[in-house]
């Protein structure tokens, strides 16, 4: 039976394939709706005050660090300190046995005591030559040798002063005393032992100031410059910052870490909240050529192992994966050697839901947008 084709039948199947049509543009438009641009936080790299674009680990040391030992050798008796102990100028610390010392300053008076007979005599004999060769009774050159005598015996009796002096000197070296106040650092001997001269007994830290002894890589030595002032961070307080300032940079590097010294100077009151010892994070700025921070969650790992922080385009609202070079890692932030300036927008967090070129809507830390709304085009 052969079906024909009436009007009815046409209008029947053009209105069922235009149901068809709208139920699936309206799928469409429902599966766009879906998916809106991603939110994701961003913020400036470095825009945070007070952060620092380089961190350094640090010790907390005296400004004054002296190296105390005796100037002459011996038996150490006596240790009247000991490691922690604080101490004034003028106290006695430790003491040799001064028997030797004093027998030395003794042999000395007695040298001197000799001398200063031979010298009443030559001084008689010159008078008495000077009165005969007056007279004419004796010549005038034995006259000049009791001359000559009486200044070689002054000359001996002033080399025997000299001597005495320079024992009694050594008897009064037995006694190690402090050169300033401070606090004993280390101990190296102890009671009876027999020490060498110039050997080290304590080590003083005086109480003239506290600095950080840090170490600067060789790379980037030419940017950082005595004077230039420093943010001190101590392990066991954590988001306290100290000021600061470099007061020495050593001249010439570490034969070994091929790093250079540097000392930080801090201001009176930090250096009362510091003790010896204590580890700290010093901050620099760098060089200020443009140096930023970035949070660590801004850092992803890019392709091939690299390391990058995603940028949004401002005009396209897109992320964009750009390789970054980094500098030392902070506790919650880290330095961006190149890579970004201060004006991009790096994304802080959600950046690991991203994929190259998605449309996202960036925000700041209060969730309020960060670019205008953008227009909406057909």
């Amino acid at each position: 039976m052969a079906i024909t084709s009436t009007p009815a039948r046409r209008w029947r199947t053009a209105s069922a394939l235009a149901t068809v049509a709208l139920l699936l543009g309206g799928c469409h438009d429902s599966a766009t709706a879906a998916d809106p641009p991603q939110p994701v936080l961003v913020v400036h790299p470095g825009a945070a005050a007070g952060d620092a674009a380089v961190a350094f680990p640090g010790e907390i040391r005296a400004r004054e660090e002296s190296v105390l030992a005796f100037r002459v050798g011996g038996n150490l008796v006596r240790r009247s300190v000991d490691v922690g102990d604080p101490v004034r100028r003028g106290q006695l610390l430790a003491e040799l046995d001064p028997a030797d010392l004093n027998l030395q300053a003794q042999s000395a008076q007695a040298q001197l005591a000799a001398a200063q007979a031979e010298l009443v005599r030559a001084s008689a004999d010159r008078s008495r030559y000077a009165r005969l060769a007056q007279q004419q009774l004796v010549s005038r050159s034995m006259s000049d040798a009791q001359d000559a005598a009486y200044a070689a015996a002054a000359g001996q009796v002033r080399a025997m002063h000299a001597q005495l002096d320079v024992s009694r000197n050594q008897a009064g070296y037995a006694q190690l005393r402090a050169p300033r106040d401070g606090v004993i650092a280390t101990r190296n001997a102890e009671a009876g032992q027999v020490v060498a001269a110039g050997q080290p007994i304590f080590e003083l830290a005086g109480d003239s100031g506290r600095e950080v002894l840090i170490a600067l890589p060789e790379s980037s030595i030419r940017d950082f410059h005595p004077g230039e002032p420093v943010l001190v961070e101590l392990w066991n307080q954590p988001g306290r910052r100290l000021p600061g300032t470099i007061r020495e940079i050593s001249p010439s590097a570490d034969a070994l870490a091929r790093t250079y010294a540097a000392r930080v100077t801090l201001t009176d009151d930090a250096a009362k909240a510091v003790e010896l010892g204590q580890s700290a994070r010093v901050y620099l700025r760098g060089n200020g050529n443009g140096i930023a921070t970035v949070p660590l969650s801004a850092v992803q790992r890019g392709p091939a192992g690299t390391v990058s922080v995603w940028i949004v385009d401002p005009a396209k609202r897109q992320a964009h994966l750009r390789p970054v070079r980094l500098g030392a890692f902070a506790a919650d932030s880290v330095p961006v050697l190149s890579g970004v300036t201060s004006g991009d927008l790096v994304v802080a967090a959600g950046g690991h839901l991203l994929h190259e070129g998605e449309t996202v809507s960036p925000v700041d830390r209060d969730n309020r947008p960060v670019l205008p709304t953008a227009t909406a085009t057909r």
